[in-house]
C-alpha cells in the first residue's frame, strides 16, 4: 500500500522520485494519468463541510483498475464538528476500499461553521491531535497535509504544534520544483514525505495538483 512506500522512501524523494496527483472530483480515465508518468493518486474522500465525498470509492477503484498501485485519500475536516466522529464516519464509508493512508488537510476552511479561525491556535493543535488519535483508534494511518503559510495561519507559527510530527508530512509549495530542497521546517517535522509542487493545473483534462515523493 501507499503508506508503505512513503515510509520506505521518506526523505529520499529527490533521488528516487515518484510522481502523482491529488484530485477533488470524479474521474474515469486514470490510464491516461498513468501513461503520463503519474504512479500515485490521492483523491478527496471527505469534504470541507464535514461529509463523505461520494466520488471517493469510484476514484479509488478506477485508479487501481488502471494499474495505479499507490492510492491514498485526503480528508478536509470541518473544525466545527467532532474530530472522532468525522474520522469514524470517513473510515466507515471507505469500508474495504484499497487505500494506503488518510491525509488530514490543515488549511483555511471556507465552509460555513468549519473554520479553524474560530478557535485558538492551541485549541487547533489539540483538535489535530484528536484527529490523529481517532485515526489510530479506527485502525488507519493518517498523515498531515499543509503548507508553511497554512500552518502558521491555523497553528500560529511555523514551529508550533510539534507533537503532530509523529505523522507523515505532505507539504505544499508551488515552485514547480519536484524536490524537497526548498523545505523549511514546519511544526516538528525535520523532513517531509510528499511535496505538492504544482497547484491548480490540468492533466488528461482533469483539474489536479502535482505531487512528488
Amino acid at each position: 500500500m501507499f503508506k508503505s512506500a512513503i515510509l520506505i522512501l521518506g526523505a529520499a524523494a529527490p533521488a528516487m522520485a515518484t510522481y502523482g496527483v491529488d484530485i477533488s472530483q470524479a474521474f474515469n480515465d486514470f490510464s491516461c494519468l498513468k501513461s503520463q508518468g503519474f504512479d500515485f493518486v490521492i483523491p478527496r474522500a471527505w469534504c470541507s463541510y464535514g461529509g463523505f465525498d461520494k466520488h471517493a470509492l469510484s476514484n479509488i477503484a478506477n485508479a487501481h483498475n488502471a494499474g495505479i498501485e499507490y492510492v491514498d485519500v485526503y480528508m478536509f475536516p470541518c473544525r466545527g464538528k467532532s474530530a472522532s466522529s468525522q474520522v469514524s464516519s470517513l473510515v466507515s464509508n471507505l469500508g474495504g476500499a484499497d487505500y494506503g493512508q488518510i491525509w488530514l488537510d490543515v488549511e483555511v476552511n471556507p465552509s460555513s461553521g468549519c473554520s479553524w479561525a474560530s478557535y485558538s491556535h492551541s485549541s487547533n493543535c489539540d483538535y489535530l491531535m484528536e484527529l490523529l488519535s481517532a485515526c489510530s483508534s479506527n485502525g488507519v494511518t493518517c498523515g498531515v497535509y499543509t503548507s508553511e503559510y497554512e500552518w502558521e495561519t491555523v497553528m500560529g507559527s511555523r514551529g508550533s504544534c510539534t507533537q503532530a510530527s509523529s505523522a507523515n508530512l505532505w507539504y505544499a509549495h508551488y515552485d514547480n520544483n519536484p524536490s524537497f530542497s526548498d523545505y523549511r521546517q514546519i511544526g516538528g517535522w525535520s523532513s517531509p514525505n510528499i511535496k505538492q509542487y504544482v497547484g491548480d493545473t490540468t492533466a488528461c483534462g482533469l483539474g489536479v495538483d502535482k505531487d512528488v515523493y
